[in-house]
């Protein structure tokens, strides 16, 4: 069964009349609009057709619209272009707090050429005063800019009185009409609107494509320059094939306005009296009667919104604040409507659509209103008929915002915490907090040492006992990486126990016992919290003789640096929980993150290694510059011998990269001189944040390739020479 579709704001599927006009322009009709032949003639009348359609939707005339590619363009062309044709008269916009990036982001890039913009406020309702527009109003105003209805909240703004004010003054008045154009009625003499913004993908056309409306008599600056498409308004062939699609999509619209109006209507105030009748304290925000028929933003207190929508697989919709480690991000409209803080983090925006129907929201209804009571801990009196889960489906990935070692605190925070703690300097501290180490180590006597670690994390399989096998070897790999030998293990939980059956948490718990037994070791106790997410990793004890012990501080000039295991599992961590990983590779990336570094770290017994770290967190460069730095060296790093695990670059390529892998990137950058031929795509990867990645290992160059060579003879294949200690210095990369 597909996830129930419930953000159309965000996009809508393509009607099947609209895909029916479009065919004919894939299969058949491929001539350029411009050319005066057949071809060109047929793909000319298309265009026209769609534009006259178009006026049909607004009340304006065919030759009033310009085609864009999309709702952004429209604006840009709209609010750049006003503004440099007029910038003779004055250079002051007025807008809204609450406008899409594709007009505030315009707004912030006039301001740096010159402009100065007045962002007005809004209501509890975000509703904006034309009365506070009139008094933003100043003889140097050339233009101003509000959306039609807010795509958040959906409140629609009093567009008629403010154009007034506009029209008065022989100020030119833009308007964003992206989300209610195919919801209610848009016309631009009606609204006394100069240029009206349309994106198609909102109403049931293609995506890629809109229109501007301008009022004929406005003079914009030419936005896209070449050849005189457009009436010489917006260079570039037409896209036929989706300008045919939008023309459909607003002839469409017209027709049937009032039914789908009552449709979606009825099918989100359904949504919203099933929502209020299981929960209490939900929370509606925007205005309750001058808001869009479709939208439904609602605040559950008690719950964090992402946290809500990863429980909801079968539910697409939208957050309207996200957590992270070290922020808060709340969207600027449920900031400008001053949301108490503990509205803001349960916001979510419902969209109902054409394609909706009641069983649809009925079930989500319950769907929801199990999530929502389930995460507050409280399930009694619930009529919700959703009340058990089924054990095999859940998938762990959904239960968390961030994705293993991905979720360490930013290096540069740590970093500046650290810094300022005082350091141990007891004879028997061999190594403690005052260097980058993989774990403490104490000396008991000339003949033996302690080495203790602890790692924790969220999971970044869907298998709990996957992640426990893995959290188990991740947590291993910082006694391996000293040359230590494990003794016995602690582990540490948080569990959501209201969330999920203790089953789950069994699971993550014998998958760690198989590990451990699998290093020789055993589990004997641990430490348990309730926790809105689930965690899980385990504190190692282990020991060495004091002489054998290896830092990651004592990397040598002339050293070589091997790495064990591949890169690129932050981002196939990622692209698992977003679901568009195939099983194969899931398997490949579980396979290896699950394998201990016992083996590796058996190898460099019998090697004058200078110093080792494991991968994790903070990346190979991340964890290569706490070895350079801590060793007073420099190195070099060759791009093209670091393994890299399979589809790792074609995932990057579709944006799917965590925000650790780019906190990282930051991290490094003041430390690493990039090749020029270098593209993005490599900087990536070798500052993705790794789960129980492989030992990064530096040791003299005449022993290099014999390590190499042993390492691929006891099966760690992965394993390669992929940079060399250059020089002595401060830490400092080039990667070439």
């Amino acid at each position: 069964m597909k996830p129930i579709y419930l953000d159309n704001n965000a996009s809508t599927p393509l009607a099947p009349e609209v895909a029916e006009v479009m065919k004919p322009y894939l299969e058949e009709y491929f001539g350029n609009p411009s050319s005066t032949h057949w071809y060109g003639l047929q793909t000319k009348m298309a265009v026209e057709k769609a534009r006259k359609q178009i006026a049909g939707l607004l009340g304006c005339d065919e030759d009033e619209i310009v085609f864009t590619s999309g709702g952004s363009e429209s604006n840009n062309y709209a609010i750049k272009g006003a503004a440099f044709a007029n910038q003779h008269r004055g250079k002051h916009i007025i807008t809204s707090v609450i406008e899409h990036p594709a007009v505030s982001e315009v707004c912030r890039y006039l301001e740096k050429q010159g402009f100065e913009i007045s962002w007005l406020p809004v209501d509890e309702f975000g509703l904006l005063n034309p009365a506070e527009v009139e008094k933003a109003i100043r003889p140097d105003t050339i233009l101003i800019s509000v959306m039609h209805a807010n795509n958040e909240i959906g409140t629609i703004q009093p567009i008629k009185e403010i154009a007034k004010l506009a029209r008065d003054r022989n100020i030119l008045m833009h308007c964003d009409a992206a989300q209610s154009i195919g919801k209610i009625p848009v016309n631009v003499d009606e609204m006394g609107v100069d240029m009206l913004s349309v994106a198609a993908h909102k109403f049931y056309g293609p995506k890629g494509i809109g229109a501007l409306y301008i009022r004929r008599g406005v003079t914009l600056e030419k936005f896209v320059h070449g050849a005189d498409h457009e009436r010489n308004l917006r260079a570039g062939t037409e896209n036929v094939l989706e300008i045919a699609g939008l023309g459909k999509a607003c002839e469409i619209a017209r027709q049937n306005m009032k039914k789908r109006r009552d449709h979606v209507l009825n099918l989100r105030d359904r949504l919203h009296e099933g929502l209020k009748k299981n929960i209490k304290d939900v929370r509606l925000n925007g205005h309750p009667e001058k808001r869009l028929p479709n939208t439904l933003n609602l605040s559950f207190p008690g719950v964090e919104a992402n946290i809500l929508l990863d429980e909801l697989d079968d539910i697409a919709a939208s957050a309207g604040a996200a957590c992270h480690s070290e922020t808060v991000d709340v969207s600027p409209t449920i900031e400008a409507i001053r949301l108490a803080p503990k509205y803001a983090m349960g916001t979510i925006r419902f969209s109902t659509g054409r394609f909706n129907t009641e069983e649809e929201i009925d079930r989500a209804i319950s769907l929801i209103s199990t999530a929502v009571l389930r995460l507050r801990g409280d399930m009694t009196g619930a009529d919700t008929g959703e009340n058990s889960l089924d054990i095999d489906s859940i998938k762990l990935t959904h239960y968390t915002q961030g994705l293993g070692c991905a979720c360490k605190l930013r290096p540069q925070a740590l970093e500046k915490i650290l810094k300022d703690l005082p350091h141990s300097d007891a004879p028997e501290v061999l190594v403690g907090n005052d260097t980058s180490d993989d774990a403490a180590v104490y000396k008991i006597s000339d003949e033996l040492a302690i080495v203790q670690t602890v790692d924790f994390f969220t999971p970044v399989v869907d298998d709990p006992y996957d992640f426990g096998r893995i959290a188990a070897a991740n947590a291993l790999s910082d006694i391996y990486a000293m040359g230590a030998k494990p003794l016995f293990a602690l582990n540490i939980v948080g569990f959501p126990s209201n969330r999920l059956p203790m089953d789950i948490l069994k699971r993550i718990l014998e998958g760690a016992q198989d590990k451990a037994e699998e290093a020789g070791i055993s589990i004997l106790g641990g430490h348990t919290i309730d926790d809105p997410e689930p965690k899980f990793g385990m504190a190692v004890n282990g020991i060495i003789h004091p002489d054998k012990l290896i830092r990651n501080s004592e990397a040598k000039v002339g050293d070589v640096l091997i790495l064990t295991k591949p890169l690129g599992l932050g981002i196939l961590s990622t692209a698992l929980k977003r679901g568009v990983l195939e099983k194969r590779i899931i398997d490949q990336a579980v396979n290896i993150m699950s394998t201990l570094n016992k083996v590796a770290a058996e190898c460099m017994q019998d090697f004058p290694v200078s110093a080792c770290t494991d991968v994790t967190g903070f990346g190979l460069l991340g964890h290569l510059k706490e070895m350079l730095k801590a060793s007073g060296v420099d190195a070099e790093i060759y791009s093209d011998k670091v393994p890299v695990m399979e589809k790792v670059h074609d995932l990057i390529a579709a944006g799917i990269v965590p925000g650790g892998t780019l906190n990282n990137l930051d991290y490094v950058e003041a430390s690493v001189k990039w090749a020029s031929s270098l593209s993005k795509t490599i900087k990536i990867i070798l500052c993705d944040a790794q789960t129980s990645g492989g030992l990064l290992i530096a040791l003299p160059e005449n022993e290099g390739k014999n390590l190499e060579q042993r390492l691929k003879e006891v099966g760690v294949e992965s394993a390669k020479i992929i940079g060399k200690i250059s020089a002595k210095g401060s830490g400092k990369i080039l990667v070439i």
